[in-house]
């Protein structure tokens, strides 16, 4: 039995607190090294403590973001970073080029908002020291100031959301308080440059995107009749639709859209580099997403959406956004953070019906 249904407002949890000893950003040298998480919607749950981050450094110090060249145009449309240093294989180890471009930027310091314990070791070959960064993994032997945070539980919601845990680290470190703003995005490809049908959706003014997909794993995927269902009920207000995910996610996107009419709704997974990603997003009058990397980013761009919920904590990795609705239905057995689900049957999300996310549709007022 499931209990109520439960519709909130995405909410950030207080941060932990630790004592503040600030960064002597004398001896940054020519600035400070930050290795982002590798997924998209992790690396964006950090751009409020980059920000802060980016407040207490001096003239002339600037902001190394590391992150996997899949996401470095997303961090290069940021004003905010000074320059982007991507690694080819994420979840190996930095080749020696990458290693000695990285000494190259002479960081002065470098924080580790990953748990990776090699990636610390990465810091020292590169000759960044002191490191700062979560106690996790036992590397707190490398980091001159490691933090602590309360251990997941399943089945419950934890309260403590990504984004404030990277928040409370920067503080720590002499940052100010977070004043609910997200940074400005300056997408590296003009407008004029994408291709016309690109063009034409961005221009709509009723542009629904659905983010069908989810690579954590398919428990997190609400079934795509389901999206096709919301699709459906979005062309009859006058709208159209886009479904957007990886070139793996293209076959699960096109169920969403299947015998839908083909001149109001496109299936883009596997379609659109990051800059086109971007564009769309912001253009789009809404998005319904499951929790995933184009929630988060969508969500940063500043397009309102509705998203659903179900293996997942909504309360450690909703969007970080005012203008999103989630839709969830707590289960005994949820959030259970399995990539498949155990029972084979993900009852979290098939107790989500369509209705849910159009009744939220329904509410959010459109320019």
């Amino acid at each position: 039995m499931s209990k109520d249904i439960k519709i909130t407002k995405p909410d950030l949890a207080a941060a932990p607190s630790f004592p503040v000893t600030p960064l002597d950003v004398q001896r940054l040298k020519d600035g400070i090294a930050v290795r982002v998480p590798n997924w998209l919607g992790d690396a964006i749950m950090t751009l409020p403590a980059l920000m802060q981050l980016k407040k207490i450094m001096p003239e002339g110090c600037g902001l190394f973001v590391i992150c996997p060249a899949a996401l470095a145009d997303l961090f290069n449309a940021l004003p905010i970073i000074d320059v982007v240093l991507p690694i080819g294989q994420a979840h190996r180890a930095w080749t020696s080029e990458e290693i000695n471009r990285i000494r190259r930027f002479n960081a002065g310091a470098g924080i580790l908002f990953n748990n990776s314990l090699r990636d610390a070791i990465h810091f020292r070959l590169a000759g960044i020291k002191p490191l700062y960064g979560a106690a996790a993994r036992g590397r707190g032997f490398l980091l001159k100031r490691s933090f602590k945070f309360p251990p997941r539980k399943d089945h419950v919601l934890n309260e403590l959301h990504h984004a404030n845990k990277y928040l409370s680290m920067v503080k720590a470190l002499g940052a100010p308080d977070w004043n609910g703003e997200l940074p400005e995005f300056n997408i590296t490809s003009e407008f004029e440059f994408l291709r016309p049908e690109l063009q034409a959706l961005c221009r709509h003014p009723r542009l629904l995107t659905l983010a069908a997909g989810a690579a954590y794993g398919s428990s997190k995927r609400w079934d795509s009749v389901s999206f096709k269902t919301v699709a459906e009920w979005w062309i009859g207000q006058g709208g159209i639709v886009a479904v957007l995910g990886s070139a793996k996610e293209r076959d699960i996107c096109q169920e969403a859209v299947e015998g839908v009419s083909p001149d109001k709704a496109f299936n883009l997974a596997g379609k659109t580099g990051m800059p086109e990603l971007m564009h769309l997003l912001k253009h789009a009058a809404v998005c319904v997403a499951n929790d995933s990397g184009i929630m988060h980013l969508a969500a940063a761009l500043g397009c309102p959406g509705v998203a659903i919920f179900g293996p997942t904590d909504h309360s450690a990795t909703s969007p970080i956004s005012a203008s999103w609705k989630i839709v969830y239905r707590k289960q005994p057995c949820a959030p259970c953070f399995k990539r498949e689900c155990p029972k084979g049957n993900p009852e979290c999300m098939t107790a989500i019906i369509p209705q849910m996310v159009i009744n939220e549709l329904d509410k959010i007022k459109f320019d």
